[in-house]
């Protein structure tokens, strides 16, 4: 049975690979990071939940912040406080597939910012940043493909 789950799996992942995905992760309401504000971790440090008031669309997604502020930092120039990987977990990315993110479970690395999964899965992560970004740089074209 582990032996079927695994070649389910493996087919799952190839498909998913094949078609392509979305350049950004959004929600079901195609929000971006959850409806988290991308410049707050920069900013505050911390993850921080935006609002509809300060909400602005790019990449066909709907990015949220905190104040206006932050919003028309993001407009000037999105691709400074845009998590990497088009928001999706690095981990994952860096395994050759996508997967869903947990907002405070983040880190900036040389001016970027990473999410991943989980608190768990980014330990994981964070045992090799360098070697896992170069991986995942490395994956992300041929995923959103």
């Amino acid at each position: 049975m582990k032996k079927i789950m695994a070649i389910v799996a493996a087919c799952f992942l190839a498909t998913m690979a094949m078609a392509g995905v979305k350049p950004v992760n959004t929600t079901l309401f195609g929000v971006a990071i959850k409806g988290y504000d991308p410049v707050a971790y920069f900013t505050a440090s911390k993850p921080v939940e935006g609002s509809k008031e300060f909400e602005f669309v790019w990449q066909d997604a709907k990015w949220r912040f905190a104040s206006a502020a932050n919003r028309d930092a993001f407009k000037a120039t999105p691709e400074k406080f845009a998590p990497q990987y088009g928001g999706y977990c690095a981990w994952a990315v860096r395994q050759g597939y996508t997967a869903s993110i947990d907002p405070s479970a983040w880190k900036i690395v040389d001016g970027k910012l990473y999410l991943n999964y989980s608190a768990d899965v980014q330990k994981k992560w964070q045992a090799d940043i360098p070697g896992l970004i170069k991986s995942a740089d490395t994956n992300w074209p041929k995923l959103k493909q």
